[in-house]
């Protein structure tokens, strides 16, 4: 499927993305089993729309094949800190592409590096690098997780207005805040 207005991305070239004390890089083989321990936790999945929980064997693997075809709707990278001594995998960040050049980012840290400033640095870089030519990045936390949208805003995000959406580890419909950030063209 091929999306206008979006041109290749630093995920599907392999290019990596500083991000102050670690880099975002693409997706290995090898992430599979953190990624597994990672949204297997309760406190992951139920924060994402659609990570499960539990989560069923073969998924992460799944997840990370998925992520690794090239030309996809989404974009994935890792939060590799290992470079500084932390974690190889610290969370995963993601571009979805939308229409009209715009993406949709969504984001998830392994609790053990929570509250520790990871995901507005990503946001941060995924922001700066633009890596999808967006002309504008939209985002939709669930109104459950202040954190989140406190990453948000202190990365230049403006409140749009409440939503809802499905989670899978819930298994309901969730409300939502919804933000977004325009950039230059």
């Amino acid at each position: 499927m091929q999306y206008r207005g979006h041109p290749p991305t630093q995920a599907a070239t392999g290019n990596q993305i500083a991000a102050g004390r670690f880099i975002l890089r693409p997706v290995r083989k090898s992430d599979a089993g953190l990624f597994a321990m990672y949204a297997g936790d309760r406190r992951v999945a139920t924060g994402t729309r659609s990570i499960p929980h539990p989560l069923p064997p073969g998924a992460a693997e799944a997840f990370v094949t998925r992520t690794m075809v090239q030309g996809g709707a989404e974009d994935v990278w890792v939060m590799d800190g290992s470079a500084t001594g932390l974690g190889e995998v610290l969370g995963v960040i993601s571009l979805k592409k939308m229409d009209r050049a715009q993406s949709e980012i969504g984001y998830w840290v392994a609790p053990a590096f929570w509250n520790a400033g990871f995901a507005s640095e990503a946001v941060r870089a995924l922001i700066e690098a633009n890596p999808q030519g967006a002309s504008a990045i939209f985002a939709e936390v669930f109104q459950d997780n202040p954190g989140s949208a406190r990453v948000l805003t202190n990365c230049g995000f403006e409140y749009l207005g409440d939503a809802e959406t499905f989670s899978v580890a819930r298994n309901s419909r969730v409300p939502t805040w919804t933000y977004m950030r325009k950039l230059a063209a």
